[in-house]
């Protein structure tokens, strides 16, 4: 029987976001999307296609598939896992491929390797985001619901505080390089941002608990596994809130997720932003992450989730809307891009956490709560493949981003009205 609310195993769950939140600074929306762009341009600043498709949208299928893969396989895995019991098994299995994809990235250092670029930003992907279905799946198990939204907050604030310490240092790196070494060292970062995710994943990988291992495996797992989340999904069609707030949830995360992947070379290819302006962008959106987390947990607390949610919602509609009207001749163009920025910032990191622990509060009791989780995280990726999809289609379609960021802004419009329809309870 696991203790909950026991500090050491809390400390080492909060670890991981620690630990792996550098892959979705560092990797997914701060230094490689700028690096891949700049690879991807011939010496006049023209695009290099790929596949025949502009770097961008490659960019953006490439993660598409990514959230494909994961779609496909979190939910048997996370129901195999609650079955033998080996859920850190399995966070360390994506763990070490994502941060081992980290590294490989140092070595896509020319315009012929696009294809490796792509490749291993695919893999990291899956890495990152497969693991978090085990590692969602541990907060109701070690967290009282009545804690659940201020660990998950920590969380995210210390995922938050730790990649913006590495990007930091990564940023240090790339200032400071010589002239002639700047690629070099920018990939000498992806280098270290995957031993960064090893090195301190290791607190919870040796921490967190493991279930009573069922050493005989179940014959025909794969069967029971299915059947498994079959059941599940028929427990949670039961319950009203849970399927408005997985709605709402999805239309939110579509575009919410995606504005973040993305933001970077919005400001590359829509605003003309240096690389550097870019990064320090990111790395302002992910200081503002951790208030914006403190700040939504204390506003839950005070005005309940609901209305909390709605709030950082709208505060997304009113920045998609900025981005489609933003001008690039305007002399105060960087401006308004650095006010999108910060209302992203203040609001993103918020909404995640209270995200997780919505959910985890409306689950019913049970001790399957990775399969409950997958279907989490299921809706989750999804709404991030429709969402990179969508993106990626308009802008081969319109030549720029802008129609993309309007699409985004109706997405959470949807969402927005949905939750206007969830209660706060499990029926």
């Amino acid at each position: 029987m696991i203790q909950k609310n026991n500090p050491r195993l809390v400390k080492a769950w909060i670890s991981y976001d620690w630990a792996n939140s550098v892959h979705s600074l560092v990797i997914a929306s701060a230094i490689f999307p700028v690096y891949f762009t700049a690879m991807t341009r011939n010496t006049d600043g023209s695009p290099i296609r790929f596949l025949g498709f502009l770097p961008e949208t490659a960019f953006n299928y490439s993660l598409a598939i990514a959230f494909l893969v994961v779609i496909v396989l979190s939910p048997m895995l996370s129901s195999i896992a609650d079955l033998i019991g080996n859920k850190r098994k399995f966070l360390r299995f994506f763990c070490y491929l994502g941060a081992l994809s980290c590294m490989g990235m140092f070595f896509f250092h020319s315009a012929d390797l696009i294809w490796l670029g792509l490749l291993l930003n695919v893999t990291a992907s899956i890495g990152f985001w497969g693991s978090l279905v085990f590692y969602n799946a541990y907060l109701p198990e070690i967290v009282s619901e009545e804690k659940m939204d201020s660990v998950s907050a920590k969380g995210y604030m210390f995922g938050y505080i730790g990649s913006v310490v590495l990007l930091s240092i990564c940023l240090a790196i790339i200032q400071f390089a010589p002239d002639d070494q700047v690629g070099f060292f920018t990939r000498f970062t992806f280098l270290l941002t995957g031993v960064w995710w090893i090195g301190f994943g290791q607190i919870a990988l040796t921490r967190l608990p493991n279930k009573k291992l069922n050493r005989e495996i179940p014959k025909g797992i794969f069967k029971n596994s299915f059947r498994g989340l079959s059941n599940t999904f028929k427990e949670l069609n039961q319950f009203k809130n849970i399927r408005i707030f997985l709605a709402g949830f999805f239309f939110y995360s579509l575009a919410m997720q995606t504005i973040f992947l993305m933001a970077a070379m919005f400001g590359s290819s829509e605003i003309g932003m240096e690389e550097t302006e870019l990064i320090m962008t990111i790395l302002l959106i992910q200081i503002e992450a951790v208030l914006g987390a403190w700040l939504f947990s204390f506003l839950s607390g005070k005005i309940g989730n609901k209305l909390t949610l709605l709030i950082g919602v709208f505060i997304f509609i009113i920045t998609c809307l900025i981005a489609y009207y933003i001008q690039p001749s305007d002399p105060n163009v960087k401006t308004q891009f650095y006010m999108m920025a910060g209302m992203v910032g203040l609001v993103m990191g918020g909404i995640q956490a209270l995200s997780r622990s919505t959910y985890a509060k409306l689950l019913p009791e049970t001790e399957d709560t990775t399969t409950f989780f997958s279907f989490y995280d299921v809706f989750e990726k999804l709404a991030l493949f429709f969402g990179l999809m969508i993106y990626g289609s308009l802008i081969e379609y319109s030549g720029g981003m802008k129609a993309s960021a309007l699409a985004m802004g109706f997405s959470f419009a949807i969402s927005f009205c949905i939750l206007l329809f969830y209660k706060m309870d499990k029926k």
